[in-house]
């Protein structure tokens, strides 16, 4: 079937459906819906069997719904109406929820459903159950309307009942630091941590609160700075105290969008002078921070977080500590990742826009994280396993592949190249990528720029074990997966084999001469002030609107390429270089 999705934006849950109806067959291109009103004819030109909407934060135009089939993809349950869904969801701390498919009409949310799938919604940030929970949900519905549709003997249910709300804006979201209990702010804080942020006083400026973590081991007066860790700052509920990863500075008349940043980082020289608290050996008390290490028999597990996936010079050295100290443990086989949503999206754009000389900084950034890629990759006395909870891309990908296995969530959304920041790559990429999956292959899946789904990446080889559960049951089933790795009676050999493998090809060609050629090509990037990547960072991390769709987006796309397809000599297409990324990509 020829599916045409008409998106706000080409974001997480936009890839995912993507990536997985190509690898069901079906032909696939890609409209956004731009402020220039263009999409009616856009939608004429590819004139497709199926409309379908999965990310549309405008309404559908009448010529479109009347002439086409269109889906849109609601994340809320059947009833459930409003821009707001999932915001309001997980500030009034519902533990259930749901995603729809429905017939776009002249009501928003209001048409006739075609699938509903329910889901659980445990008490975490917006944004990562957006990519979690409610993703696989949405990708079941989606899947489910479309199986519907195509057989031509569904009919559709009627709503009978509704439940309009209205944009969730900052009057609501507001917090009240003298009144409001740790849980309340947390709500509000996760309802909003990725967008829009929730609007505060902070040090006598108006800035936006991103993310939430508790900590009901510190206490101050209510709405007091306390500490600080990681780049994050502690501050006082009347109840306990919350960590805030990021902070955004309220935008100014006639300013450009600012930049989301480390909380320490953006307040710089106004934050007083507050401890640095590491986390207590054995702390009892729920904490947070974003790397954490624990062993379990023979397997050390290094996990890390970092706000949008994105790992500054600061967070990639602070990793890299962590890994040789987990290094230094006596075990067999090590995990890296593990935790729920983004593995990693590779350096971190919006630390580089804010810096006060990008270009160095973008050198710094890319230095640091293959430093860490290195280590991965010279690792000679464990097994190391990449765990892939959630989406990576860019830089992040290749410090997967660094590892010795790779092993994904099954929802999880891969974009393996660099080229749509207009960067050529490192993190030794050209070393680890052709080692995977082949030369040509390689040059494929950069020069495409598709995101590829878990399975996608499994039948490419870039992936060695997609597992089948839950974002919340990941972590427990990695511990399995990687406690059983490390009993095998062929992991020692298998340890041994990689040192000879390393000593081989340092032999041949050293992994320092894949560096030194990808390093060479970034650093003319980074120091060319009319170099694409400098207005394509920019204008990302600033959220600012393509002038049009993408072409290699709108371009209708078939199934999956596969090694062999490649392998076998089937043409690659060219696309422009200046498209606009996927969302969290570096």
């Amino acid at each position: 079937m020829h599916i045409l999705l008409v998106a706000s934006a080409f974001n997480s849950l936009t890839q995912r459906v993507h990536a997985e109806l190509r690898d069901r067959g079906h032909t696939v291109a890609v409209e956004l819906a731009l402020p220039d009103g263009s999409l009616t004819e856009a939608v004429r030109r590819h004139a497709p069997q199926l409309v379908l909407a999965p990310l549309l934060k405008t309404a559908v135009p009448r010529e479109v719904w009347s002439a086409y089939p269109c889906f849109i993809v609601h994340p809320g349950p059947v009833g459930d109406r409003g821009p707001s869904s999932l915001d309001w969801a997980v500030q009034e701390g519902a533990e259930r929820w749901g995603v729809t498919v429905l017939q776009a009409e002249e009501e928003m949310d209001a048409g006739d459903v075609w699938a509903s799938v329910a889901c659980p919604l445990p008490p975490l940030s917006k944004s990562d159950l957006y990519r979690g929970e409610i993703a696989d949900a949405a990708l079941t519905a989606v899947l489910l309307a479309v199986e519907r549709f195509a057989s031509g003997t569904h009919t559709p249910v009627r709503q009978d009942t509704a439940r309009p709300r209205p944009y969730l804006d900052q009057s609501v979201r507001h917090i009240d630091w003298d009144t409001d209990t740790t849980d309340t702010v947390l709500r509000k804080l996760r309802a909003a941590d990725s967008q829009p942020g929730v609007l505060d006083l902070l040090l006598g400026e108006e800035w936006y609160l991103h993310g939430g973590h508790p900590d009901n081991g510190l206490r101050g007066a209510p709405g007091e700075l306390l500490a600080t860790r990681a780049g994050a700052i502690c501050r006082a509920t009347r109840d306990g105290a919350v960590w805030i990863p990021e902070l955004r500075r309220r935008r100014r008349p006639g300013q450009p969008r600012s930049v989301k940043l480390p909380a320490v980082q953006a307040l710089g020289d106004r934050l007083p002078e507050l401890p640095e608290l590491p986390v207590p050996p054995g702390a009892r008390w729920p904490t947070w921070t974003d790397i954490r290490y624990r062993e379990e028999g023979g397997v050390g597990l290094l996990s890390f977080s970092f706000p949008g996936g994105a790992m500054s010079t600061t967070q990639c050295r602070r990793l890299l500590d962590a890994y040789r100290q987990a290094c230094a443990r006596p075990t067999s086989v090590l995990v890296l990742g593990g935790q729920r949503d983004f593995f990693s999206n590779g350096i971190h754009l919006g630390a580089i826009e804010a810096a006060e000389d990008p270009a160095a900084e973008s050198w710094a950034n890319i230095n640091a994280i293959d430093d860490l890629v290195e280590a991965v990759l010279t690792t000679t006395d464990r097994l190391v396993v990449a765990a892939l909870a959630g989406n990576a891309a860019a830089g992040g990908v290749m410090l997967a592949l660094a590892a010795d296995e790779v092993w994904c969530r099954s929802g999880c959304v891969l974009n393996p190249h660099y080229r749509l920041m207009g960067l050529t790559g490192s993190e030794y990429w050209t070393y680890t990528l052709p080692r995977r999956v082949g030369a040509a292959a390689a040059d494929r899946i950069m020069r495409e720029a598709l995101p590829m789904s878990a399975a996608g990446a499994l039948g490419l080889g870039l992936v060695d074990r997609v597992i089948e559960c839950s974002p919340q049951d990941f972590s427990d089933e990695t511990g399995r997966l990687a406690a059983r790795l490390a009993s095998l009676p062929g992991t020692r050999a298998r340890i041994a084999a990689k040192k000879e493998a390393l000593e081989r090809q340092e032999s041949t060609e050293p992994l320092s001469a894949f560096r030194e050629r990808e390093l060479a090509a970034m650093h003319r990037v980074f120091h060319d002030p009319d170099a694409p990547y400098h207005a394509l960072r920019r204008a990302f991390v600033r959220k600012e609107n393509p002038s049009c769709t993408p072409p290699h987006l709108a371009q209708a796309t078939g199934p999956r390429t596969t090694v062999e397809t490649v392998r076998s000599g089937t043409p690659a297409d060219e696309h422009t270089p200046w498209a606009a990324p996927p969302e969290g990509a570096s």
